[in-house]
């Protein structure tokens, strides 16, 4: 791939500039109740390192427009307390938006925006995403994939929900049919690694399932 000329000229970003009126203060605040590591100071500002972007906090006689930065979190209400506790200003306590994100916003003395941000996982949204399904789907064996993908950790949820439900969509083409329950069942397993099918016992039988009646599909080499 050839690099335009611009593109070439330009390594990425090295700073965010912080203005404040009280150098120590903020530092007080973003390295010691935030946690970022003090990496250099100089005349009039300090630069803390966040791992990848150095925050400069620059000592400036007035703030001329305040700024804004996010920053991702574990808990955004521990976070939020933490900054209170170190005297921060409320804006807006945690909430949950059409986003599928948890968000609060606090502001230094200075009136910067400090937002505290984490994305939910799928088990936290209340409510079950639609398959990315395009055949016809009986809306039992729907409901069967559903609840079988509720055991998968939601963190590799998303992938598996895709890789499940093409290639019961690919079996249910094969064999002329709408998506059954029986299909979701053998396509459910061995969409699965042969290796990690395991797994797939203890959810098949919560539903009534007998894994030994699909021991071919447990052999199954993809």
């Amino acid at each position: 791939m050839q690099l335009s000329s611009t593109s070439a000229m330009f390594y990425g970003i090295s700073h965010l500039q912080w203005p404040t009126t009280d150098l120590e203060r903020s530092v007080a605040l973003w390295r010691d109740a935030i946690g970022l590591i003090e990496a250099r100071r100089g005349e009039g500002y300090v630069d803390l390192d966040s791992g990848n972007v150095l925050l400069r906090l620059m000592q400036v006689p007035t703030i001329e427009s305040a700024v804004s930065l996010r920053l991702s979190v574990q808990d955004v209400g521990k976070a939020y307390e933490a900054l209170l506790a170190a005297g921060a200003a409320a804006r807006y306590a945690p909430m949950r938006t059409p986003e599928l994100e948890e968000m609060a916003c606090v502001s230094d003395a200075n009136g910067h925006a400090i937002v505290l941000w984490r994305a939910l996982s799928e088990d936290e949204w209340g409510f079950v995403p639609e398959l990315p399904k395009q055949g016809e789907w009986q809306p039992d064996a729907e409901e069967l994939l559903k609840r079988l993908l509720a055991h998968v950790p939601a963190l590799f949820r998303m992938l598996v929900r895709r890789k499940t439900t093409r290639v019961i969509e690919m079996m249910a083409a094969e064999a002329k049919s709408p998506v059954t329950r029986e299909l979701v069942i053998r396509g459910y397993i061995t969409s699965s690694a042969k290796a990690t099918r395991f797994r797939l016992i203890a959810p098949l039988k919560a539903e009534g399932i007998n894994p030994d009646d699909y021991k071919e599909d447990f052999d199954f080499e993809g």
